[in-house]
């Protein structure tokens, strides 16, 4: 009988203990001066995960809320915003847009392609009418990083707004927003925050600020400037996710315990261990550069169904790996590796991932891909973030 189940999917991601703990006290009331205290941790704690000096809001609701929070307070309808569609939730940006009358201009790029910021230039030279630019992080359906800090140097010399969609990104790899100038970060609890699903956060430049005072409010429960105005005063408009807050506060602490920097050096030689994993077995990376520290994307060859690898997985090894998105759902298995998760973790998920590749019918080259997927991930812990 298995003993345990390890989830590595592109979210949720397991909880330290010590979360879990947090979660189960006994739940106390958002307006009494209890909660209060509470709040006030979260904020510093957000600022230095987010690399701001500006409020971090939290909403409750998943991170398509704060998607959605950012574009209703931050653009009037009809104004145009460049929508990076590059995989599944770039879609989203746009998607968003149309509900609420904005005007998408999209951008496609090919699934597992970086957007390249000279075309972004170029749209935004062609239409000095664009007021925003919408893009990923960390593109969750394909496994790629786009350039965000080349795009805040590009949207920071006009009067464009850069709204970056961190909710894999933010706590797994660097994004400073004040350093980098990002206008608007956002992120969801259940991936690198080592939450459960239910929370979202959105953290605004000082210009997206002054912008977002002039854009009339459209929507009654995402209030942005109402937000603000509470949370300076350890406060929500609304009743707040109580016990994923308190879970928050814990989570914050083991962030700063451990250091932030020393979170980038884990998640990077996780990825590198598992890119080198996979290259040995000679299975195809579905990004083959620009790629995220949070999860791979594992291309299937022709014959071999992620739904059967996964199966295998799951059953025989008590490892939850997830499928593609969309078109790509049958033909990418995606292994996740951030949050809390360690070395331990992602070697039973590759091991997993390799014999259910097998009994897919897949060919594995190498007999010793884990080792040297542990030798990548030795190198890349003591040499910290490069090429790998």
């Amino acid at each position: 009988m298995l003993n345990r189940q390890r989830l590595l999917t592109p979210g949720p991601t397991p909880l330290p203990e010590e979360v879990r703990l947090a979660m189960a006290r006994d739940m106390i009331h958002h307006r009494k001066p209890g909660f209060l205290p509470i709040v006030e941790r979260v904020r510093e704690g957000l600022k230095y995960l987010f690399g701001t000096s500006q409020e971090v809001l939290p909403l409750a609701c998943s991170g398509t809320g704060a998607m959605t929070a950012a574009l209703t307070n931050l653009f009037a309808p009809g104004e145009k915003i460049l929508c990076v569609e590059a995989g599944k939730f770039g879609e989203r940006f746009g998607e968003i847009c149309d509900m609420h009358g904005q005007q998408a201009l999209r951008m496609p790029v090919e699934w597992g392609q970086a957007v390249r910021p000279a075309d972004v230039a170029a749209a935004l030279d062609a239409d000095p009418s664009i007021k925003g630019v919408c893009v990923q992080a960390s593109e969750t359906s394909t496994g790629v990083m786009h350039p965000v800090r080349e795009l805040a140097k590009i949207t920071g010399a006009r009067e464009v707004l850069l709204v970056v969609d961190g909710i894999s990104s933010v706590g797994i790899s660097p994004c400073p927003m004040d350093a980098w100038g990002v206008d608007c970060l956002l992120t969801g609890s259940q991936k690198g925050l080592m939450l459960p699903p239910g929370l979202a956060f959105v953290a605004l430049s000082a210009r997206a600020w002054d912008k977002c005072a002039r854009v009339p409010a459209s929507n009654f429960y995402f209030q942005l400037q109402g937000e603000l105005e509470k949370i300076r005063k350890n406060q929500t408009m609304f009743t707040p996710a109580i016990g994923l807050l308190v879970g928050l506060d814990e989570s914050l602490r083991l962030f700063r315990e451990f250091g932030l920097e020393n979170m980038f050096r884990k998640q990077w030689a996780l990825t590198c261990m598992t890119r080198a994993a996979v290259s040995a077995m000679g299975v195809e990376l579905f990004a083959k550069d620009h790629f995220t520290w949070g999860l791979t994307a594992i291309q299937m060859p022709l014959g071999v169904s992620s739904a059967d690898v996964l199966k295998t997985a799951s059953a025989d090894f008590g490892v939850v790996l997830a499928a593609g998105q969309g078109h790509m759902k049958d033909r990418i298995v995606r292994l996740g590796h951030m949050g809390y998760v360690d070395f331990g973790d992602v070697l039973a998920g590759l091991a997993a991932f390799r014999r259910g590749f097998e009994k897919a019918g897949g060919f594995v080259g190498s007999d010793n891909a884990l080792e040297q997927g542990m030798v990548a991930y030795e190198e890349a812990l003591h040499k910290g973030p490069a090429a790998c």
